[in-house]
């Protein structure tokens, strides 16, 4: 018998993987963007990620184990998957248009959809919204950093 988490969890190994397959060939543009001289980390964001996405299906598999199958609990696979999607096209979009402005516009949707969804799972299981925490404090750092540059690459925005 197939798990909840064996599906929760390819659900978002696939969405975080695809993405790679439908980032636009501008990487180029966006790697000689000017970058913050604090940006010393930017080699460990995929790994930060990663773990965040970790987190992300622990919690949903939390969810799901807490009312299997109610409209409630597929409402919020929806808003997990949803919010899923949003951060991952983030890049694509970015460099699909060339434009920081519409990277930090998706960035911050996922900021709120994160909050939205975090306030939603916190009655069900507070471990699973502590799952969630990862995301709400990362998030809001490449939403800033994003800004940053935008301030440094104007002509970019």
């Amino acid at each position: 018998m197939i798990k909840s988490w064996m599906i929760i969890g390819a659900i978002t190994f696939v969405v975080m993987i695809g993405s790679f397959f439908i980032t636009p060939r501008d990487i180029k543009w966006f790697a000689n963007l000017t970058r913050p001289r604090w940006l010393v980390f930017e080699p460990l964001i995929p790994i930060i990620w990663t773990v965040i996405f970790i987190c992300g299906a622990a919690s949903a598999n939390i969810v799901w184990q807490k009312n299997p199958g109610s409209l409630i609990t597929w409402l919020l696979m929806g808003l997990y998957l949803l919010l899923e999607i949003i951060t991952v096209t983030y890049i694509p979009i970015m460099l699909r248009f060339r434009s920081l402005r519409r990277g930090e516009i998706i960035g911050s949707v996922g900021v709120i959809l994160g909050v939205l969804l975090t306030i939603s799972v916190l009655p069900i299981s507070p471990l699973a919204a502590g799952l969630l925490v990862p995301y709400l404090l990362w998030s809001p750092i490449g939403a800033y950093t994003t800004d940053e540059l935008v301030k440094l690459n104007p002509q970019d925005a």
